[in-house]
């Protein structure tokens, strides 16, 4: 009987296992007969073109990590050199030279073998093989020589133009952005080659800005013929004889509330009050399950994109406009078809009941954000007037108890969620308006008000609420993990916290998020409560998909899933289908079980990974439009708050989020040096020193739209002065003598690696 991929590893991994040819592989394992050896030739060819296992010179097969070798993914830097990110989360970051890259590019999968350590303990190697490589085609800008073309990537992280061979231009005219194709990889010092498959446009033309991010990123705006085709033949309407088959929960006070622009409205609540003085809370999801089949041309096209992608200018849906914004969409005062779960809430905010079943709903409003929190505050909002605020409350009269029933049981969740250590995060966000052709004409400080609030918290409670109800029922699903934070990532956030007098307990043990939250609520209103928490988020994993429980370390949560959004992020679909199969059909049988757990780890990974892109790209678009619009305001002076301070300048963010760089270059007053254990510039002459949450004045210097960079002045400030100069000047000098030092020993040493 064949070995498996796992039995192989483990077997590999064993303290005493030496690397083995794939004979004595064979006779280890005990294998007999030849289609048995030759399962074992392709499993083992298989997992060394993954990585998974390494040949060595003798033909001997073992694991890297017994090897020292480790395989992660490659973040390079515009200057070169770059960093493996192991796979294995507990391994370290690994610096590479750019004499070491081997050919590699930014984002491909790697094998590195550790080398040495540098002085400071961080381990720097080589890079031995490329596994995959991320980049197939990449979008930069087209240069024409003579007899041939090149393309410079607008992505610097990838460091080598692309050759474009005589003929192989497709008349891509000088400057143009266009999108190559790679017909070959670097090797040694040969560069890259392509051939230019889709001309953009001039970058200032309108919409070439975006569409560039776009094809970066390889995100899909078109949908294939065939989903189109398969959306086409899902009804309009709700069937019949489907509604007889639900609970019927049309006759309830049912609202959905979302941004006024939203138009995939994918979720609807409503609150009572129950005699026994709990809520009974209703979060109705719509069954996106019911109209896309697993497997279906539509359920094959939502796995690859993975998820929704909001742009500043437009969404690249997960699914086809003709679902995401029509049938599985809830809109008011027609049938749509759901996943129910209502919750019995005590007073203390605990889920003492709960039910999850297939309904039918007609929701009896839309609801905005901005109208919930109107009709709450009972008052107009900074843009409205009186006479818009009272007809609001004329026309949503009847609602108003519901929703102020709503704020008092959102407030106890999240008192709850507080009072077992949650860490909430508040970071503002930036709302950015752009014109018909994509110009950015305004950019807006979003304010997370009750209303948000209360979705929030009925979102977070349905989520823990089925993941909890199928942990136990121990069937295969889809999970949404937060790991416990990294012990040296919390101890150096310690250490920066300090620097301000902050103190964080439990450092050197598992911390609790309850002691991050104390952080949180210590800094809320003070200067440098922006900087801590981004710092914080930083120190923190990644949340993402797992297929095993692992909780949640941010929401302070044992179980928590993605159940609230079908229609624009696939893992919520992957979980809606596991509650029709288990609770609704009953059709869960042991062998589909193992084959869903099987698939699971896969799944997982992948829409994790379009998560990421989705996320990276939304923040480039958003970083490109604040670029453009401070471009329109060079010379204009602004009230801002540092943001970041480093030994070649300090960051101040302006009220509407946009931020940029004083350069130390232009801080032509004194001599400033950075003290890192202050986290400050300080000037040498005169003490004064620029901190984190300072407030300054700066006028708009020069911004660079390709680098989506801004470069500020000082212009006046409010800067802190120690106490006694002469103490900085010591403390200056000091890191001076030191600075010298180490310049002596690196060139007695020839040492040739970058810093970051």
């Amino acid at each position: 009987m064949p070995m498996t991929e796992e039995e192989l590893l483990e077997f590999m991994r064993e303290e005493a296992y030496k690397p083995l040819t794939i004979h004595e592989l064979e006779a280890a394992f005990g294998l007999e007969s030849a289609a048995d050896f030759k399962e074992l030739v392709q499993l083992v060819t298989r997992l060394e073109e993954e990585g998974k296992i390494v040949r060595t010179r003798s033909n001997r097969y073992g694991v890297p990590e017994r090897m020292n070798l480790v395989r992660g993914r490659l973040e390079a830097h515009p200057k070169g050199y770059g960093f493996v990110i192991p796979e294995e989360e507990a391994e370290e970051d690994i610096y590479i030279h750019a004499l070491d890259m081997k050919g590699a590019m930014h984002g491909d999968t790697v094998l590195v073998r550790v080398q040495k350590r540098n002085r400071d303990g961080r381990a720097e190697g080589e890079i031995v093989r490329i596994l995959k490589r991320a980049n197939q085609t990449v979008v930069g800008t087209y240069r024409d020589e003579r007899h041939f073309g090149f393309v410079i990537p607008d992505d610097r992280r990838i460091t080598t133009d692309i050759l474009i061979p005589q003929g192989a231009s497709s008349q891509a005219q000088e400057g143009q952005k266009v999108v190559v194709r790679i017909t070959k990889y670097p090797e040694k010092r040969l560069s890259a080659e392509g051939e230019v498959i889709e001309i953009l446009g001039y970058k200032h033309e309108p919409g070439v800005d975006i569409l560039s991010i776009i094809r970066k990123y390889d995100l899909p705006e078109q949908f294939p013929a065939e989903v189109l085709a398969e959306a086409e033949q899902v009804p309009e309407e709700v069937a019949a004889e489907e509604i007889a088959q639900r609970k019927d929960l049309r006759g309830k006070s049912i609202v959905t509330i979302d941004g006024e622009d939203a138009k995939d409205l994918d979720d609807a609540v409503s609150v009572e009050r129950l005699p026994n003085g709990n809520w009974l809370l209703g979060v109705h999801i719509a069954d996106v399950s019911y109209y896309v089949k697993e497997g279906s041309a539509l359920d094959r096209e939502a796995y690859r994109r993975g998820t929704s992608v909001y742009l500043v200018d437009r969404v690249i849906p997960m699914l086809p406009p003709r679902l995401s914004n029509g049938i599985c969409s809830l809109h008011p005062r027609v049938d749509r078809l759901t996943i129910s779960c209502e919750m019995e809430i005590n007073p203390q905010g605990e889920v003492v009941n709960h039910a999850i079943f297939p309904s039918v709903i007609r929701t009896v409003e839309r609801m905005s954000y901005r109208d919930v929190y109107e009709l709450l505050k009972g008052s107009a909002d900074a843009e409205g007037d009186v006479a818009r605020h009272e007809q609001l409350r004329k026309r949503y009269e009847a609602l108003l108890p519901m929703f102020q029933e709503m704020e008092r049981l959102a407030l106890t969740l999240r008192a709850k969620r507080m009072r077992r250590g949650a860490v909430d995060f508040d970071f503002p966000e930036a709302k950015i308006l752009v014109d018909a052709s994509g110009k950015p004409v305004e950019i807006l400080r979003k304010e997370r008000t009750i209303a948000e609030q209360i979705i929030e918290e009925f979102m977070l409670a349905a989520n823990e609420t089925v993941a909890e109800h199928f942990y136990w029922l121990q069937q295969p699903f889809l999970y949404r993990v937060h790991e416990d934070p990294d012990s040296d990532k919390m101890l150096s956030f310690a250490q920066f916290i300090a620097s301000f007098g902050y103190h964080l307990r439990g450092v050197g043990n598992r911390i609790h998020p309850k002691a991050l939250q104390q952080v949180l609520t210590e800094i809320a209103g003070t200067p440098e409560e922006q900087v801590i928490s981004t710092v914080m988020l930083r120190s923190l994993k990644q949340a993402r998909y797992d297929e095993q429980n692992l909780g949640h370390f941010g929401l302070a949560a044992s179980y928590y899933t993605h159940f609230t959004s079908p229609i624009r992020r696939y893992p919520d679909l992957v979980v809606h289908r596991m509650i029709r199969q288990v609770l609704l059909e009953r059709s869960m049988t042991e062998e589909r079980a193992e084959k869903l757990r099987k698939r699971m780890p896969e799944v997982a990974e992948h829409v994790s990974v379009r998560e990421r892109i989705a996320v990276e790209a939304e923040r480039e678009t958003e970083d490109l439009k604040k670029a453009q619009w401070m471009s329109e305001h060079i010379g204009e002076a602004f009230e801002g708050i540092i943001s970041g301070v480093t030994p070649f300048g300090i960051f101040v963010q302006l009220p509407n989020l946009v931020e940029g760089l004083v350069h130390v270059s232009y801080m032509t007053d004194d001599y400033y040096h950075y003290l890192d254990s202050q986290y400050a510039l300080v000037g040498e002459r005169t003490g004064k020193m620029y901190r984190i949450g300072d407030e300054v004045r700066v006028r708009v210097l020069a911004v660079d739209e390709d680098e989506r960079r801004v470069e500020f002045e000082l212009i006046e400030g409010k800067v802190r002065k120690r106490k006694k100069k002469a103490q900085a000047k010591v403390i200056i000098a000091s890191q001076a003598k030191e600075t010298s030092k180490r310049k002596g020993k690196k060139a007695k040493g020839k040492q040739k690696k970058q810093r970051m």
